[in-house]
């Protein structure tokens, strides 16, 4: 890869670590499920009206549309709702490359290799440490959410994989018109319109701010341009930069939010990460067999 397109994949892993510290901001001012609702909101319009037609059928559209936009984002800003801290979220949610590979195994028959097998059991003791270290000093129902957000992940990637969407900001912004009226519609039934109402009455310049943070920046902004990287360059050259959204988002939680780091949360970060790494490893390549060169029919011997 050029330095520029390290220095945009780096950029792109960066905003969607420092996402979590501005949706941890955002919850201070609006109800979870309405604040994912207005992301999509931002994130489709006037976007929508821009990128011209789908170009991949609607059925892929609305299934991405409600697993990603309504339960990935749905539970992940109910977890941190509920006390997820942001730093941990950021690193939880890695565990979809894990859940992604479980699936495509299952859905489309894709095997995983050895070495993606030992990153997913390391992955999988990294939630382990993780798990303990919020029990210990968190709610574990925020942990539960935000790692059931992973697995709705792992399955949005399944089904974009099955799309195999030509653009990747075109498909982003139309699938962002899917979740909008479901989840205004939860917010409703569980989150009552009082609360949202008072949400909306009180929305300043901060709140308006998170909001096109996280549609603006992290999904049009931050899908476009890995969307672009993934055309340009093999999926295992860009994918492993995937694992610096953690170190930004564990980072800048500190920095900003004072959160502490601990001990064992070190710990989980190194299997995590690490384990995720072996799944990003691109599987062994069958040698293909030598071809034996034949003299042409045309040939004469001397």
């Amino acid at each position: 890869m050029r330095p520029a397109h390290i220095a945009l994949a780096s950029l792109v892993a960066a905003v969607w670590g420092v996402n979590f510290v501005v949706i941890e901001i955002g919850l201070d001012h609006f109800p979870p499920l309405l604040f994912s609702a207005l992301r999509f909101v931002a994130a489709a319009l006037p976007a929508v009206f821009l990128v011209g037609r789908p170009k991949v059928a609607w059925k892929w559209i609305v299934g991405v549309g409600l697993v990603l936009g309504v339960a990935k984002f749905g539970l992940l800003f109910m977890g941190m709702d509920s006390g997820a801290p942001a730093g941990l979220s950021s690193l939880i949610v890695q565990i979809q490359a894990v859940f992604t590979a479980l699936f495509a195994f299952t859905a489309l028959g894709e095997r995983p290799g050895r070495a993606r097998v030992a990153g997913m059991a390391v992955a999988l003791a990294g939630i382990a440490v993780a798990a303990v270290d919020e029990g210990s000093s968190g709610p574990l129902l925020g942990f539960a959410l935000v790692l059931a957000a992973a697995a709705c992940w792992g399955v949005s990637n399944v089904l974009t994989r099955k799309a195999s969407p030509p653009d990747a900001l075109n498909f982003m912004v139309w699938v962002s018109t899917v979740p909008v009226l479901p989840l205004l519609a939860l917010s409703l039934l569980l989150e009552g319109a009082d609360r949202d109402l008072a949400a909306l009455r009180s929305l300043d310049w901060t709140g308006a701010g998170v909001v096109l943070y996280v549609a603006w920046v992290t999904t049009i902004f931050g899908f476009g341009a890995w969307g672009w990287l993934l055309r340009r360059h093999p999926a295992s050259s860009v994918a492993p930069f995937s694992l610096l959204v953690p170190v930004f988002g564990m980072s800048s939680a500190f920095l900003i939010l004072d959160e502490p780091v601990s001990p064992l949360r070190r710990c989980a970060a190194a299997l995590l990460v690490g384990g995720v790494a072996l799944t990003t490893l691109p599987g062994r390549r069958k040698p293909r067999p030598a071809v034996q060169q034949q003299e042409p029919p045309t040939a004469q011997r001397a």
